[in-house]
């Protein structure tokens, strides 16, 4: 695998280090202007804050930056991966996770410090992508799409931490999502040390990485011992992110942005490229967290920074997406035919039986299992059927968007869910729910088709230009999910009270769902299914290439424009009811595709069966498993989702 080949700019690394210090000293001038540094007219109280507030708050701003973005640099110097960095090699949420569950539940774990902790979270999620890179080369595609399937499910198990410490809710939402505040010295003197031990190890294997250049063969050759180098390199990258993150939480973007800057102003050999991505990263988490300070005013603590550099990072990657030009390319093989052949009609049946045990199946009042027979069963649907038939319809839309996609864009990874879809739904969904007091069933729906909509054009426009490359929409859905997360995240920081109801929405539970609700989820859905069904053709079509399907006489740009807002609507509706994660509409056509399924009509009908029955089972088991407690169904098929895509990536060529 070959460096990615990045076109050289004209603007240096120092020019760009420069021009950052300047805007956020510029950001930062009128705290400056009323310092004791340079004013004399200042209270004692000011004095204070100045010095163990704000001064304490921009050090741990540069510290990080320069750690993170190191971070990411040594990551795609020994990956040769410029989508590296611990945000997408899901390295940060493992770290943050850990030190949630030991906060919470093993808080004697804390007496030894929070880094070991960090480190401890951080190494067993780095191993698991790891490994599953190891076994496709270090696959850039491969190892990002793992680590971003490692980030969801840390995601999701914290949400469920949220959920059920809501007094806590505040305080761990800011945190995680990466907050500068300081209120002393503690945090950058204590950071400091430990990361500059960690740069100087990574600036001594400086020059033995530049051998990786030479290839794998070459550098043996000289007598380099790649796995330990790797293995060396891969450890102090890890560790300075846990680092990084047991300080001051999860701050994305910074690892990932610094390093690929750095190389397009000209950093190409190890050493300048580590030092300049440092800088770049330090000026950049300053201003960023200067920005914070400038819009937050007196709410500065409880606006995340990390949420800020995401939205900041978000567009900046993206602009950058046309001049990342990666080698690597996903060859497309012939689908192996399936071991077994099951007709629709069977999985329609065992869809059937499911749902008929989620209405009788449960436990009574004094937790033991029960069949509910006749009498029992017309008091309790009142309560079970709702959220069976949302929890069905929102599966078999999520299946079918999943469908549509993979299709579209001829990668078996593609999914609402991952191409950052759900975000954008969910993102809509959230500007609906403040912008109008008590939204309809309708303007909800309107909405999060809207914000779907929206990230999907951005995937088209941005994935046109490389013909859908998997790489390409890959790091595309990175960013616009990331930047909507980042803008819900914003709007759950505001303090409102409504911010508990969107985030107990986002982790798709079904508790409150009517009757009346979940027939139209209902209806909906077998229409926009129907539309689905109808777009068959298209759909076996346009896998065949571009040249055939046009011609055969289809438009190519009508049938794609057509097909993707169909796979908007879907996803819109769905994340209604099951929240923005669920990996539903991934799992689905995989399963459907293995039980030899393999033409648009029946994959669509296969996966909507198998979709709704996943969905149905996870509401059901989310109702059960903890009795009388209950565990949102989105969150429990995350959880379910997550080890099954990584057993896929592990069995895939």
């Amino acid at each position: 695998m070959t460096n990615p080949a990045i076109p050289r700019n004209s603007l240096g690394p120092a020019t760009l280090t420069v021009a950052l210090l300047v805007v956020a000293l510029l950001i930062a001038w009128p705290d400056l202007a009323a310092s004791p540094l340079i004013s004399d007219d200042v209270n004692a109280m000011q004095r204070i804050l100045f010095y163990d507030a704000t001064l304490p708050r921009m050090a741990t701003a540069l510290i990080a930056g320069a750690a993170l973005s190191l971070s990411g640099a040594l990551f795609q110097q020994v990956l040769r991966n410029p989508l590296a960095s611990p945000t997408t090699l899901g390295v940060a949420a493992g770290a943050s996770l850990a030190l949630a569950l030991a906060t919470l539940y093993a808080p004697m774990l804390m007496a030894f410090g929070g880094d070991l902790v960090a480190l401890a979270g951080s190494a067993i999620a780095g191993s698991l992508v790891f490994l599953l890179g190891a076994r496709k080369g270090f696959s850039p595609f491969t190892l990002v799409l793992s680590g971003m399937v490692i980030s969801l499910w840390c995601g999701a198990l914290s949400a469920i931490l949220v959920l059920l410490n809501d007094r806590y809710l505040v305080s761990l939402f800011i945190w995680g999502s990466g907050s500068l505040s300081q209120n002393s010295w503690q945090v950058p003197v204590a950071l400091l040390p430990k990361v500059l031990v960690l740069a100087t190890l990574g600036f001594l294997l400086a020059r033995p990485l530049a051998l990786l250049e030479l290839g794998d063969e070459g550098a043996r050759a000289l007598g380099l011992k790649l796995a330990w180098l790797r293995a060396a390199a891969l450890a102090i990258a890890v560790a300075l992110s846990a680092l990084v993150t047991s300080a001051v939480g999860v701050i994305g973007f910074i690892g990932l942005v610094a390093p690929i800057l750095a190389r397009l102003t000209g950093a190409r050999r190890p050493v300048s490229f580590f030092i300049w991505s440092s800088l770049i990263g330090a000026a950049l988490l300053f201003v960023a967290d200067e920005a914070v300070k400038m819009l937050a005013g007196a709410s500065e603590n409880f606006l995340p920074t990390g949420a800020v550099m995401a939205v900041l990072g978000s567009p900046l990657l993206l602009v950058l997406l046309p001049r990342l030009k990666t080698r690597h390319r996903m060859l497309p093989s012939a689908p192996a035919a399936p071991a077994i052949r099951v007709p629709v009609s069977v999985v329609a049946i065992a869809l059937l039986v499911v749902v008929a045990l989620a209405l009788v199946l449960g436990r009574d009042a004094e937790a033991s299992w029960s069949l509910a027979g006749f009498g029992d069963l017309q008091a309790l649907l009142p309560f079970r059927l709702p959220r069976v038939l949302a929890a069905l319809a929102a599966g078999a839309m999520l299946a079918v968007s999943g469908v549509i996609l993979q299709r579209l864009t001829g990668n078996e990874m593609a999914s609402p869910e991952v191409l950052g879809i759900s975000a954008g739904a969910t993102l809509g969904m959230a500007v609906a729910l403040y912008w109008v007091m008590e939204p309809s069933l309708a303007v909800q729906i309107t909405a999060a088709s809207i914000g779907a909509g929206i990230v999907l054009a951005a995937i088209v426009v941005l994935g046109l230009r490389s013909q859908f490359a998997p790489e390409r929409v890959l790091l595309a859905g990175i960013a616009l999910g990331a930047l909507a997360d980042a803008i819900v995240g914003f709007i759950t920081a505001s303090g409102d009270p409504r911010a508990l109801f969107l985030i107990r929405w986002m982790s798709g539970s079904t508790y409150m769902v009517s009757l009346q609700t979940a027939l139209s989820l209902l209806g909906v859905g077998a229409l926009l299914i129907a539309v689905a069904l109808c777009l068959r053709r298209w759909l076996d079509l346009l896998p065949l290439g571009p040249s055939a399907a046009a011609a055969l006489g289809i438009s190519l740009g009508r049938t794609r424009f057509a097909l993707y807002g169909v796979a908007a609507l879907l996803t819109a509706a769905a994340t209604l009811a099951v929240g923005p994660l669920s990996f539903v509409g991934l799992m689905a056509p995989h399963l459907a595709r293995e039980l030899g399924l393999r033409r648009a009509l029946p994959h669509m009908a296969g996966a909507a069966c198998l979709g709704g029955g996943l969905m149905v089972l996870a509401d059901w088991l989310g109702r059960m498993l903890i009795f009388p407690y209950q565990i949102p169904a989105g969150l429990l098929c995350a959880l379910l989702g997550a080890p099954f895509l990584i057993l896929l990536l592990g069995r895939r060529t």
